[in-house]
């Protein structure tokens, strides 16, 4: 009974999942979606404008500006210079921010964004 309890128990801290932001953002929809590496930066703008960061591996913290994110993102690309990002922004964000934090990214020389989005699944193959 011990062996099974103790199986079981690596079974979990195995393949528990931490998720370092928990910004809630209500996403936009969309057609077409990638998997998102698990790693990746994040970026995050809720629907009043703040912003949070992340380096994908412990708690989001919110930053002023978009100026904090070039920032973050320099330093993140530092240490790990193929370091993928993703960008979680609320639907009712005024896409001139959103474009803002990309243009920080790029300044940054960031090579992959990914852009969040929320997808409905379909029953039956998109029929």
């Amino acid at each position: 009974m011990a062996d099974i309890v103790f199986l079981l128990i690596i079974f979990f801290v195995l393949t528990f999942n931490v998720e370092v932001d928990k910004t809630m953002v209500d996403l936009p929809r969309t057609n077409l979606r990638f998997e998102v590496p698990k790693k990746a930066a994040t970026v995050s703008i809720t629907d009043s404008g703040q912003m949070r960061v992340s380096d994908g591996e412990s708690a989001s913290t919110p930053v002023a500006s978009v100026q904090d994110v070039l920032s973050f993102a320099s330093e993140m690309l530092a240490t790990d210079p193929e370091k993928d990002f993703v960008l979680k922004a609320d639907r009712n964000v005024p896409y001139r921010e959103v474009d803002q934090v990309i243009d920080a990214l790029k300044q940054a020389k960031v090579t992959a964004v990914y852009l969040l989005s929320e997808q409905e699944t379909v029953e039956g193959g998109g029929q």
